[in-house]
């Protein structure tokens, strides 16, 4: 086989993606605030990569709007506008429960059981009043569900809300677990129960609730650019 022949690997291809993933995931995770910084150095230093394909992954990340670029060349993340928000709610309102439908036809008891186990983690994390055990388990219970939904676009588009929505809701954990809200189960038991027993429109109904609950309390305590 001639040189000419022979496909090589893009070996600074896979490492921007791999800081590209890293980086979004943690971002819908809730791993960063509002305002939080991202200078080149210090992601670098966190994922042990060198500064070529960070500083390639961040701008992938501000094109998306998941990031703000300053000057200096450190990206930031976005504190949103109260309309902003309300945009983003109403937006998982409708995408959020149209991926609990069309994943119900792809659940199986494994899937089921994991739900199950995530739903035991949540309540056990409420009970110790731990908002990082919290956000894994809510974060892990949805997102086992709409990777189910077999529409990689659909989960691409949910995936792009959440890079906005989590920065503000792990800044108003404190205050989101000291409440009424945060102190209550979340709908989750009753969602698995619902999509269970083949009852797909009371589980989007379940989640919405949850979504708007949420979202009415955030409203009353976060912070939003422009005050």
């Amino acid at each position: 086989m001639r040189k000419s022949e022979v496909i090589t690997k893009n070996p600074a291809g896979a490492l921007e993606e791999r800081a590209y993933r890293l980086i979004r995931s943690a971002l819908i995770g809730g791993d960063f605030t509002p305002d939080s910084k991202l200078s080149i150095r210090s992601v670098c230093a966190a994922l042990s990569l060198s500064p070529m394909p960070v500083r390639a992954a961040l701008r992938r990340l501000v094109n998306e709007r998941a990031l703000d670029a300053k000057p200096s060349g450190t990206a930031v993340v976005p504190r949103l506008s109260r309309r902003e928000f309300s945009d983003l709610t109403a937006m998982r309102l409708q995408l959020e429960p149209l991926a609990l439908t069309l994943c119900a036809p792809h659940l199986r008891l494994s899937q089921f059981q994991r739900l199950d186990a995530l739903v035991e983690q949540h309540e056990a994390a409420l009970l110790a009043s731990d908002p990082k055990g919290v956000r894994q388990a809510d974060t892990g219970f949805l997102f086992e569900l709409y990777r189910c939904c077999d529409s990689a676009l659909l989960l691409s588009f949910i995936e792009s809300l959440w890079l906005r929505r989590s920065p503000m809701l792990w800044e108003a954990r404190w205050a989101l677990l000291g409440s009424s809200v945060g102190r209550a189960p979340h709908r989750h038991r009753e969602i698995t129960t619902a999509l269970r027993e083949g009852r797909t429109q009371a589980a989007g109904d379940y989640l919405a609730q949850e979504i708007n609950t949420a979202a009415e309390f955030l409203q009353e305590v976060m912070t939003f650019r422009e005050e």
